[in-house]
């Protein structure tokens, strides 16, 4: 989590940052679009399903919890599918189960027909479609992955902003039945974007490596793990795991009681909804924005940091909220509760991306998901219950607000102690082993320097005795020659 893994994207495949990237960034949108916010716009027919049924609103809010339910809880399921078949037949069946649900839904007889329909196939749908189109946005994404990351997930306030109107439209025209037939239609889409995600194909090779490459994939190749556990020995996973769980814990409770909080102020509906409305149009321009911000070269090695700052932010935000006693104060804590809230959902995923890699992240999101789901049903309607005690919304805030300082805490003194330690332990061993080399090769060459010295003086006294020899013998020579001459 210190450091970023540097991703090459598939096995000889680089990230073309780019090109057919951008058609897959804008199914990518779509799709974080329907699975973020379908589990909200889908709450706009509860009042006439109560009176369809005869139930209570806590049994239509079932519907919007299973929703979110599966949309969590089925990560590793679509992690072994992706990993097994690619993402594209993955979405594009997840799709057709999206739409089914729906349709089928509004044929429904009773309550549990829709759990079943729109909370469990439908769910299913959107999980098989979400999670794969993430994927595919990091093997299309290297350098531009922030910037890619935070424009796909700004498709989560747009479509709320898009899909709550037209919801109420079409039950005004059609009735909930018509709302759920039309809405399945749309869902529809699903399949054409995951016709998208066109796989990456590695790069066309010469001529001469064809004889060595076709040898190569006649040997036998490892089996790729359906759903790769051995992402719980990164130090950097685990915290970021255990971060994000306890963070999930609060991070959704203010959306769902901020209108209710104001209502209870004493204002009408519509102005109470309008905190909504504020809430998501901050957070759409909120998301590319930050994913610019974290895209920047001197921000990007330290996006954990920046990732921690926008969760101290928004618990932060919790807190002051609660003190908010009239309507000017809500807005107010909209406004800035929007920013933060946008500044997490661009950089969640960016930073999972960046601590396990390409080749892990089809794994890693599966089990983060599932931790992810346990705390999606147990913090809004724990919340829920802290208000049935005390009837107070202040209370509800202060402990989401404490929720998530607590995990951006963990996450920030995790990764300073934990893995920074990891990290500086190699590097200084490293830098003794090179200065211990270092010093081994001058004392190799003074001592080479010092049997050279020794060399040439033996050389030089062996030459001197050769040449003493030499001039004894010429002596010699000489002197003979004379005495025979005489």
């Amino acid at each position: 989590m210190g450091g970023a893994v540097v991703d090459d994207g598939l096995p000889g495949v680089k990230a073309p940052d780019g090109g057919w990237g951008w058609a897959v960034l804008a199914g990518g949108f779509v799709i974080t679009g329907f699975s973020y916010a379908f589990p909200k716009a889908v709450s706009v027919f509860f009042k006439e399903l109560i009176r369809e049924f005869g139930v209570g609103y806590s049994d239509t809010a079932w519907i919007s919890s299973l929703l979110l339910a599966m949309l969590y809880g089925t990560g590793p399921l679509c992690s072994v599918l992706v990993n097994k078949f690619g993402c594209r037949p993955v979405m594009m069946v997840g799709g057709l189960f999206a739409s089914l649900g729906m349709i089928l839904a509004s044929f429904a007889t009773s309550i549990i027909h829709i759990y079943l329909c729109t909370g469990v196939i439908t769910g299913l749908g959107l999980a098989l479609n979400f999670q794969p189109s993430l994927i595919m946005l990091n093997r299309y994404f290297r350098e531009k992955r922030p910037l890619a990351n935070g424009l796909a997930a700004a498709g989560s306030p747009v479509a709320l902003c898009c899909l709550s109107p037209l919801g109420q439209i079409l039950q005004y025209h059609y009735g909930w039945r018509g709302g759920f037939l039309i809405l399945g239609g749309m869902l529809l889409n699903c399949c054409a974007c995951g016709a998208l995600m066109r796989p990456l194909l590695p790069p066309k090779k010469p001529q001469e490596l064809d004889e060595s490459t076709a040898a190569e994939e006649k040997k036998p190749q490892p089996k790729k793990k359906l759903l790769d556990f051995s992402v719980f020995k990164d130090r950097g996973f685990v915290i970021y795991t255990i971060s994000a769980s306890i963070m999930v814990l609060g991070l959704f409770v203010p959306p769902v009681f901020v209108v209710n909080y104001a209502k209870g102020l004493g204002y009408e509906d519509t102005k109470s909804a309008l905190l909504l409305t504020i809430l998501g149009f901050v957070d759409m321009f909120a998301r590319p924005a930050c994913g610019l911000i974290a895209g920047m070269k001197w921000v990007r090695p330290r996006s954990v940091y920046l990732f921690s700052f926008a969760i101290i932010f928004n618990g932060c935000t919790d807190l002051i909220g609660s003190q908010a006693n009239n309507y000017a104060g809500l807005v107010v804590f909209c406004i800035f509760f929007g920013m933060s809230y946008g500044m997490v959902g661009a950089l969640q995923f960016e930073v999972l991306m960046a601590i396990v890699g390409t080749e892990k992240f089809s794994s890693a999101i599966g089990l983060v998901l599932l931790m992810e789901a346990i705390a999606v049903l147990v913090g809004p309607p724990g919340a829920g219950r802290l208000l049935d005690a005390t009837h107070q919304y202040m209370y509800v805030f202060l402990l989401a607000g404490c929720e998530v300082t607590l995990s951006a805490i963990v996450i920030t003194l995790g990764n300073f102690f934990c893995i920074k330690r990891k990290q500086e332990d190699p590097e200084a061993k490293l830098e003794m082993a090179v200065n211990a080399a270092e010093k081994h090769v001058l004392n190799g060459r003074v001592e080479v320097e010092e049997d050279n010295e020794d060399e040439e003086e033996l050389k030089g006294k062996e030459n001197g005795n050769v040449s003493a020899v030499m001039m004894v013998k010429e002596m010699g020579n000489k002197g003979g020659e004379e005495n025979t001459s005489l």
